[in-house]
């Protein structure tokens, strides 16, 4: 790589940076409540941290605690975040199409950095996008919500007892969040949540927890789509 290549790149990752520091800011009072609610659930601070730099998938985490909590194991909780995290394949392709050629393993590299927010900042720009931009609007966001985990977490640390076992109500209380502003806007939304809670709940009689819920969601959106694509024909 040229000089003026490398410059070039340095320049367009000090505007990455520049551009991702709104979605670091956004990301420290969530990263911080998942350091705290990882903590009362039971997680060590190695395990907390780890799930931040290698999961690194926001409402996902969020729900790997609720289902640590009820005691699912390793594989519908693996399962269950890959089914919430699909979008991420449709979001790297369609950032890959906007970025410059590059090496595959530069390609992997921003490709994991890739959340909702980073793919809203960076598909928002003009033209094509040099490399460098990318991976510092990832690298900023991906910073501020590691290290907030971990603030997160020793905050935790320092909270009474009781007040730590209390915190399990704010993991429901925290979806119900995450929730809302869709349920506002989008009455297919509401349908999905009702039918897969009504499922779960019917399938958890006969299913551990995990597989009720994997289920519920798999049916609950399947079912949905098809209604929603057949009343849209005949309309």
């Amino acid at each position: 790589m040229s000089t003026t290549a490398i410059t070039n790149q340095k320049s367009s990752f000090s505007r990455g940076v520049l551009a991702g520091t709104s979605i670091a800011i956004g990301y420290l009072p969530a990263a911080l409540t998942f350091g705290l609610l990882a903590k009362s659930t039971g997680l060590t601070f190695v395990e907390t941290m780890a799930m931040s730099l290698f999961v690194y998938a926001g409402a996902a985490q969020y729900m790997a605690l609720n289902l640590i909590a009820i005691g699912t194991g390793a594989f519908e909780i693996i399962f269950t975040t890959f089914i919430v995290n699909i979008r991420h394949l449709l979001m790297s392709a369609s950032v890959r199409e906007r970025v410059d050629d590059d090496h595959p393993l530069v390609r992997a590299l921003y490709s994991f950095g890739i959340t909702d927010e980073v793919f809203a900042v960076t598909t928002t720009q003009e033209g094509q996008m040099k490399t460098g931009f990318v991976i510092g609007v990832a690298v900023i966001a991906y910073m501020s919500w590691v290290i907030n985990s971990g603030i997160g977490y020793f905050v935790g640390s320092i909270l009474p007892a009781n007040l730590q076992e209390s915190m399990a109500i704010a993991l429901y209380a925290m979806f119900i969040a995450l929730l809302m502003p869709s349920l506002k806007k989008h009455k297919k939304v509401i349908a999905l949540a009702v039918t897969a809670a009504a499922l779960n709940g019917l399938f958890s009689i006969f299913l551990p927890s995990g597989w009720s819920i994997i289920a519920a969601t798999l049916i609950a959106s399947g079912a949905i789509e098809i209604i929603t694509q057949k009343g849209g024909k005949t309309n």
